[in-house]
């Protein structure tokens, strides 16, 4: 019988390796420079030609190579990095296949020179498609020079798919960026057809290279994390204040023990840490590093590494989204970004709290009359209504201050209120700084926040289904989702196990509509298994809260008196993101004197 099956020639198996590991210039130069930081360099530089086209050199001043392992680096599946099973699952450094050089030397043009820091003299050596042509001595300094020409030259296929070269340089300068963020210690010099365009020098710090690299004024916007989930689990780095954010994903640099992934188990948690704080369809500025125990993580299975596994993905997901929501819950970079009261400001007299409004306090007339105001104060809740409406009502004799002695008032309570501007905004005073408070956001995010109070203290009415839904699921969408039934009945749904991977739905949250019920629970259970857990649930009683906040707090176009505006800067202090309505708006925005002074040329 004629044999059909042959094992393929070492020059195609390594076109057919540099096809996962090599899609385009930038693959190249994420490889080589990860080569270099595994090999302990300082300083490091990227020549490129046409967008990586024509010529990729990288440069630097690591540990390099003698003789014989310049050699072995060129065959597939040598390196010095892993020596055993075990080690895959301890990994410490950036590469470790071994395949990354012999599979670039196999679609280009490539010459390899290299001098170990104790070797007397430098080798070199030149190959073309994966053949060495070419091989001796050379003096250079200790470090290690790759360069790559002609990339794809011998695959004209694959170089029809490259880009302009503006694009694929693009690419490349992404990859340097990320890398040189995660090694501030290590200087990095890009330059494109002879312009420099990127270069940092060693820093003591990860906020000086993200002023280096992304911008100065940037920095004053991010906010420090800094969590301990254990001896296994840590985090750091820096999120932006949710009034910072971008249109894509392009400015989540997230790492795991110093690798830059795109994980979406990552990715969704920190998602999940802005939500109701962060406009939809936006997303933040994220520079964060996980170090985990490479035990618990594989980072084995995907070709470029962008990608990984985690052993216990809910347990790093739901660290990730506290960590996240502990920074953003204080609203803390409200009060940095305030100014230094000037004197004068510190002896003007208050307004009269106890007088109703008038022309000099609001600067709008008055349209609502006082019991609209009180009626519109009211939520629409089939609970007991919260106590938010009672601090808003004026009371009889001399208010209450907005703290007691001793107390440290809050952002909001310790602004001085100059008035109100066309019944809808709080005008203030914050040192030298002008304030301008949105009164409905403000009032929104507070009966937000205790209608979610009252809604997690299990004070739930559930309905039941006229004609129960049976759902039936795939086997992993079951085995993960029968693990969330108890979770779900807490939350108002009544889902039973109907045996193999069929689920009945029985009942749903009163305040939920019972028309996407079911997809709802498809949702989740699609969830489930991605990340874990799911939070599909909570958001969309969160979409209830926020129509049913929206629609029974103070609304724009209504006057308050001195005392109600007091109480409301308060009650903002007194709940979580209160900068945000839950929508994602800002609840206030600031004016700097020096920005006051430009309009009137003062400056």
């Amino acid at each position: 019988m004629k044999q059909t099956i042959q094992i393929l020639p070492e020059q195609l198996c390594n076109q057919i390796a540099a096809g996962e590991v090599v899609e385009r210039p930038a693959s190249v130069v994420k490889e080589l420079l990860e080569n270099s930081l595994d090999a302990g360099a300082s300083e490091i530089c990227i020549e490129v030609e046409k967008g990586g086209k024509r010529l990729i050199r990288i440069i630097d001043d690591g540990c390099g190579m003698g003789r014989d392992d310049a050699f072995l680096s060129l065959e597939r599946h040598a390196t010095s990095k892993i020596r055993s099973e075990s080690d895959l699952f301890a990994l410490n450094t950036l590469g470790f296949r071994g395949e990354a050089l012999p599979s670039i030397a196999s679609v280009c043009r490539m010459l390899l020179q290299t001098c170990a820091q104790d070797g007397e003299e430098g080798w070199e050596i030149y190959a073309e498609g994966g053949q060495v042509k070419r091989a001796g001595a050379v003096g250079i300094p200790p470090g290690t020079s790759i360069e790559v020409r002609d990339l794809f030259f011998n695959t004209p296929a694959r170089r029809k798919f490259l880009r302009k070269d503006e694009t694929e340089f693009g690419h490349i300068a992404d990859i340097v960026t990320r890398l040189a963020l995660a090694s501030p210690e290590v200087q990095f010099r890009l330059l494109h057809n002879g312009r420099p365009l990127i270069e940092v020098y060693r820093q003591n710090g990860l906020a000086e290279r993200i002023g280096a690299l992304l911008g100065r004024p940037l920095l004053p916007d991010l906010l420090p994390v800094a969590a301990d989930g254990g001896s296994d689990l840590k985090l750091r780095g820096f999120v932006s204040q949710p009034s910072v954010h971008r249109s894509t994903t392009g400015a989540m640099y997230t790492f795991i023990n110093g690798r830059y992934i795109r994980d979406r188990v990552v990715q969704h948690a920190l998602l999940e840490g802005y939500r109701n704080v962060l406009v939809k369809g936006r997303y933040p500025v994220v520079i964060l590093f996980l170090e985990i125990d490479p035990a618990l993580v594989d980072v084995n299975v995907h070709p470029t590494k962008h990608e990984v596994r985690f052993r216990d993905q809910r347990l790093v997901h739901d660290f990730i989204t506290s960590a996240v929501r502990d920074v953003l819950r204080p609203s803390g970079w409200l009060k940095e970004a305030g100014g230094h009261l000037e004197p004068s400001a510190a002896l003007a007299p208050p307004p009269n709290e106890s007088s109703p409004p008038s022309a000099a306090l609001v600067l709008d007339p008055v349209r609502n009359s006082r019991k609209e105001v009180q009626e519109s104060l009211q939520l629409y809740t089939r609970a007991e209504p919260p106590a938010i409406d009672r601090a808003f009502n004026p009371p009889q004799s001399r208010p209450q201050p907005a703290a007691e002695a001793g107390d440290t008032p809050g952002f909001f309570s310790s602004l001085r209120i100059i008035g109100q501007y066309r019944n809808s905004y709080i005008v203030c005073q914050d040192g030298n700084d002008l304030v301008l408070v949105d009164q409905h956001a403000a009032h929104e995010r507070i009966g937000f926040e205790r209608l979610r109070k009252q809604f997690s203290s299990g004070n739930i009415e559930r309905q039941s289904l006229l004609f129960p839904v049976v759902i039936e699921l795939d086997f992993r969408e079951a085995d993960q989702f029968a693990g969330q039934i108890e979770k779900l009945d807490r939350l108002g749904f009544e889902i039973e196990h109907f045996g193999g991977k069929s689920f009945v739905l029985k009942g749903v949250p009163q305040c939920l509509e019972q028309g996407g019920a079911e997809q709802l629970v498809r949702d989740i259970a699609a969830e489930t298994t991605l990340i874990g857990k799911s939070v599909l649930a909570e958001e969309s009683l969160d979409k209830v809260f926020i129509l049913m906040a929206c629609h029974g707090v103070i609304r724009a176009n209504q006057a308050l008196s001195m005392p109600e505006m007091k109480a409301l800067l308060k009650e903002i202090d007194a709940v979580d993101f209160g900068a945000h309505c839950p929508h994602g708006r800002p609840v206030m925005i600031r004016q700097s004197l020096s920005d006051i002074e430009k309009m009137f040329k003062r400056s």
